[in-house]
């Protein structure tokens, strides 16, 4: 699938109000980078590594954290980009009104009813959080910490098995690095 003209400035336009969004947030990782670097990950994973071109997954990876994590509202990103859209990032927001087991346990559970875009998005954001705590984990995060995140993941991947055996892959490659504790010289916590 090629892209159209129109897509391509959709695509941009989600970046840039991503961007504005994201602005003054950090991701949790020592050096605490600035948080676009997470949203773009994701587009930058599914189109390069796994080969999805679909403008409207893309747009959903780089905007799968605006309602979560700044006032954005679904209406909004409706307006500005489509129902469809804004139809994926919710199904992969989670409800921060929620504890926090609630949420996790929503997750796992949510995955297996998720349209197929918001499975390639969630696949894409576990990876992207898998690959972050490895080579850059939270500050402060204890090694059960990291372990509690990995078998989570676990769970939540497992729902989504059958989405895309190339995305799994990385995953479960991620998942055997955690575990033989191959993790980059100074990571430790």
């Amino acid at each position: 699938m090629n892209p159209s003209t129109a897509d391509l400035r959709r695509l941009i336009k989600a970046t840039a109000f991503a961007a504005s969004k994201h602005r003054n947030q950090r991701r949790k990782d020592a050096e605490a980078s600035p948080y676009i670097n997470h949203p773009i990950a994701l587009a930058d994973l599914l189109a390069n590594e796994a080969g999805i071109l679909d403008p409207t997954v893309l747009c959903a990876a780089i905007l799968h954290d605006t309602i979560e994590d700044t006032e954005t509202t679904a209406d909004e990103l409706a307006h500005h980009f489509g129902d469809r859209i804004s139809a994926i990032v919710m199904e992969v927001t989670d409800d921060k009104s929620q504890p926090r087991a609630v949420r996790k346990a929503r997750q796992i559970t949510g995955a297996r009813q998720a349209s197929p875009e918001a499975k390639l998005v969630k696949l894409a954001d576990k990876i992207s959080n898998l690959r972050d705590l490895l080579d850059s984990p939270p500050a402060h995060w204890s090694p059960q910490r990291k372990a509690d995140y990995v078998l989570w993941s676990q769970q939540v991947v497992d729902a989504l098995r059958g989405t895309h055996p190339g995305l799994e892959a990385i995953f479960d490659a991620l998942c055997a690095r955690h575990a033989s504790g191959s993790e980059p010289p100074g990571s430790q916590t």
